[in-house]
């Protein structure tokens, strides 16, 4: 059974603050790793929609200003920064369904869909890191999970504002699809007004039937 890497190892990552930098990368390049990725996922807590994963590489010369964990960022300025990525990065974007989520559990459906995002990207990292506790297996490269990554390394908090963009315009498409549940304003959390419409329509095809509440229900799904 392959041992996970435990996070934040002293031996790169010694006195690292807690503010999203380039320290993190430069330390990985110092011990020959280069290019370094940084991963992230959005979507871990709703009860509806994917779980969606990005993988950046910065250009050392080209970062953005103002990255950031992206739940510290207003949606505006997510959506300014989500460009500038997009323009100046090597970036990819994968995710995994409400029914892989429930085929397995949202834990495996992350990592999994983390690891496809780090493997498309067009540049292969020789090092990657990974917000939070766990480091996607199958990967063709070491890795790092950091603590809090998205608020300590600039690559991390560049995939956390990827993943967040795309996946709330995933969640605002799918309003137009399933317009009674109030995706668009929500994105699948367990607001007032998405429990409400669960208990008034039932769940659809986006919803996570195994979690709560919805595990609850014990009702079918409609399409």
């Amino acid at each position: 059974m392959k041992r996970r890497t435990p996070p934040d190892s002293p031996m790169l990552f010694e006195d690292v603050p807690l503010v999203p930098d380039f320290r993190l990368e430069l330390k990985a390049r110092k011990a020959g790793h280069w290019p370094v990725a940084g991963a992230d996922e959005a979507g871990r807590g709703p009860l509806a929609g994917p779980v969606v994963a990005a993988a950046v590489i910065l250009d050392p010369k080209r970062i953005p200003e103002g990255l950031n964990d992206s739940k510290q960022l207003s949606a505006m300025k997510r959506e300014e920064l989500f460009e500038q990525i997009l323009a100046t990065a090597t970036v990819a974007i994968a995710s995994s369904s409400s029914r892989r989520i429930d085929e397995t559990d949202i834990r495996k459906a992350s990592l999994d869909a983390m690891r496809r995002a780090i493997c498309s990207l067009a540049i292969l990292p020789s090092y990657v890191l990974t917000d939070g506790l766990d480091v996607p297996p199958g990967l063709h490269c070491p890795g790092q999970a950091v603590v809090k990554g998205d608020a300590r390394s600039v690559s991390i908090a560049a995939a956390s504002i990827v993943a967040k963009v795309t996946r709330d315009r995933m969640m605002t498409r799918a309003d137009l699809i399933f317009p009674l549940y109030g995706f668009a304003s929500h994105a699948g959390y367990g607001t007032t007004q998405h429990r409400a419409g669960i208990e008034a329509h039932g769940p659809c095809s986006l919803h996570r039937m195994t979690f709560r509440p919805l595990k609850l229900t014990g009702v079918v799904e409609s399409e």
